[in-house]
């Protein structure tokens, strides 16, 4: 599953721990909860459940987990950090082990004798993709906040994105619209069965992305505030007493009025946002306020933080 760009990160046990965990969480949301039910997570892990469907038992999806994925990471390392590269390489071994002994050792009995079912949720489909695309973000978000990615078509989309003139989220949420309309395809017409699974794919992996931007940003996601105001001194005084952080101010000229503004800056988080829209409705009622989202805040601005 897709998603952002760390800072490069000094590898540490730690990280290798979280990635061991990250990694075997990711394999029981797909290897418990999605395959057995013809659902399909994103990317090269989605492509490998499809593969592992077609080929004998000596090659199970965990086999193609590596065999597809390896070959991206090693041939785009230039493109991407050498803690990033080890990092993702670790999770994508984890997760391919673990996908091994679930499928063919604690679970194999089961699954020879209950096909199209989930030890877990049955034949559920909706609790299969609302828990298997939980799970599997879970463990994707885990690999990112421990300095890796879980899938190779980000590495993908590094590599060719320039030449096909298309944004990395693009490349990749199209990667994955053929992904699923060509598991849909093939699975009805080679082995009988409904468009259900891969359609279910689609709530799997939004409910996946989601939760990766949980994961990795948290309930503390950031706001930025660009407050346009006549009255910028009492405004910055009442912010700056009431949220303890500091307050750019911007010089600016209203375009129509002629009349000499300034703009505060002000990063806070989303519970704070409603007593800042309160504030400066109380203070300034013609002011105009943008509100934006930031994705992650470096150096001194992570003052906003601190209380």
């Amino acid at each position: 599953m897709e998603k952002k760009e760390k800072t490069p990160i000094k590898l540490k046990p730690l990280n290798f721990l979280g990635l061991l965990v990250a990694g075997t969480i990711n394999a029981i949301g797909v290897c418990l909860f999605l395959a057995p039910l013809n659902i399909y997570d994103g990317g090269l892990s989605g492509t490998s459940v499809l593969v592992g469907k077609f080929t004998p038992p000596f090659l199970p999806m965990s086999v193609f987990l590596i065999v597809l994925n390896f070959p991206f990471y090693i041939i785009g390392h230039k493109k991407i950090a050498k803690e990033f590269l080890i990092c993702s390489l670790f999770a994508i071994g984890v997760y391919s082990l673990a996908a091994f002994l679930i499928n063919s050792v604690i679970f194999s009995d089961f699954f020879a004798n209950n096909p199209a079912t989930s030890p877990i949720v049955g034949t559920d489909t909706v609790l299969g993709a609302l828990f298997g695309g939980l799970l599997s973000g879970i463990g994707s978000g885990l690999v990112m906040r421990f300095g890796g990615a879980l899938d190779g078509v980000e590495v993908m989309a590094l590599m060719f994105h320039k030449r096909l003139s298309i944004t990395v989220g693009t490349f990749v949420m199209m990667y994955n619209a053929v992904l699923f309309i060509t598991a849909g395809v093939i699975t009805s017409i080679l082995l009988g069965l409904s468009w259900a699974g891969p359609l279910y794919s689609l709530v799997a992996y939004f409910i996946g992305l989601k939760t990766i931007d949980f994961i990795v940003e948290g309930l503390d996601k950031g706001k930025a505030a660009l407050i346009i105001t006549e009255n910028a001194d009492t405004l910055a005084s009442a912010l700056s007493e009431e949220f303890k952080r500091g307050i750019t101010l911007i010089d600016a000229k209203g375009f129509y009025s002629g009349t000499d503004k300034e703009v505060l800056y002000v990063v806070v988080n989303r519970f704070e946002l409603p007593k800042l829209k309160e504030i400066v409705g109380k203070l300034d009622e013609t002011a105009f306020v943008s509100i934006m989202e930031v994705s992650e805040i470096l150096g001194a601005s992570k003052m906003y933080r601190k209380r």
